[in-house]
């Protein structure tokens, strides 16, 4: 008799968990056809699943589908940005025979914000400074009110922002996944004209001047005094521009972030970026951006000098003391930018 009330009650027991069980795949076969019959917008790759800390939208769904009417345009503009960037890497990548795996060690210029969910790749002398400072505020919670506050040498020490590539492996593919990704360019002649002028003709950068003056001198120059051997402080742009085609400066190691392409500082062909700003359009670009996060109304990208800018007109004579030689070996070497982010040839080059 006690047998059989044990063999009884084990039945039951298991009748329960049997029970259970189907129950729980009946729940999820039920939750498996309803995702199936979700409205078309569930299903839009570029909607993140969840709600945000900004209300029930991020910066990327606001990106890809407005809700406010004005930014419809703006939407449209930089759909074909982006269009731009994929059809030059489809073209570059079927012409090429290198294939590359990136690695966290590619990822040390995209700035992560934790808080509003971005990733922004910065590119030196394209605004870089005024958008680490913009990116201190906006990951400050509450320690920053306005970036022109921010010195800009403390924009630029490493430990006030955090980089992708300070995290895991799934934490990364994580965030480029689900956060907005942006990137500011600018017209590659004028950008490198501009880095020459700010790390070779001003005299506080003598740390540029010891780095990379003395090498180009004693390169490239016949004749150098021991003062330039010793100093570098009067790299001519002819010099630099020969560094920089010469086979021996691609041995020696990534050129220097100021000078290294767009294309090799952040990677656009194969990081999906969301928004490519444009050193041209700079203002109305980066308050577009803090407008999608929903902090345009306590936050504005900070006004720029125009009066320092290195322009066409300026980069022209520049380029007009080289050889044509090097102008077309320049052009090649920054041509993926030029393609990538729709820039014309310049009229000013000799291509012939």
């Amino acid at each position: 008799m006690k047998q059989t009330l044990s063999d009884l009650m084990r039945m039951n027991r298991i009748c329960r968990m049997v029970f259970a069980t189907c129950l729980g795949s009946f729940i999820l076969v039920i939750f498996y056809f309803q995702s199936m019959f979700q409205p078309v917008m569930r299903r839009n790759p570029f909607v993140v699943d969840g709600c945000c800390r900004k209300g029930s939208r991020n910066a990327l769904q606001e990106l890809y589908n407005p809700t406010q009417p004005d930014l419809s345009g703006a939407a449209i503009l930089h759909q074909t940005r982006r269009d731009q960037v994929v059809d030059a890497c489809r073209v570059y990548s079927a012409s090429s025979r290198k294939r590359r795996v990136l690695t966290p060690g590619d990822l040390k210029h995209l700035v992560v914000d934790e808080d509003h969910e971005l990733i922004y790749c910065y590119v030196p002398k394209v605004a870089c400074t005024n958008w680490k400072r913009v990116m201190m505020v906006l990951t400050g919670r509450g320690k920053y009110s306005d970036p022109m506050e921010i010195p800009s040498n403390e924009a630029h020490v490493p430990s006030n922002l955090k980089t992708l590539n300070q995290y895991s492996i799934a934490e990364i593919n994580h965030r480029l996944k689900n956060y907005l990704k942006f990137l500011f360019v600018r017209e590659p002649f004028e950008r490198l004209v501009s880095a020459y002028r700010n790390k070779f003709t001003l005299k506080y950068n003598s740390s540029f001047h010891k780095r990379f003056g003395t090498r180009i001198v004693r390169r490239y120059r016949k004749n150098a005094t021991q003062d330039a051997l010793l100093n570098g402080a009067d790299v001519k742009f002819k010099e630099f521009a020969e560094y920089l085609v010469d086979p021996a400066t691609q041995r020696d190691g990534p050129l220097n972030e100021h000078w290294q392409t767009v294309y090799q500082l952040c990677h656009p062909c194969h990081i999906h970026y969301d928004m490519v700003g444009k050193y041209e359009t700079l203002e109305e670009d980066s308050n577009y951006v803090l407008r999608l996060v929903g902090v345009s109304e306590s936050l504005r990208f900070p006004s720029y000098a125009k009066s320092t800018r290195t322009t066409d007109a300026m980069t022209a004579q520049f380029f007009s003391n080289i050889s044509t030689q090097q102008q077309i070996q320049l052009y090649q070497l920054y041509k993926m930018d030029f393609l990538m982010f729709n820039y014309s040839i310049p009229s000013y080059l000799r291509l012939d």
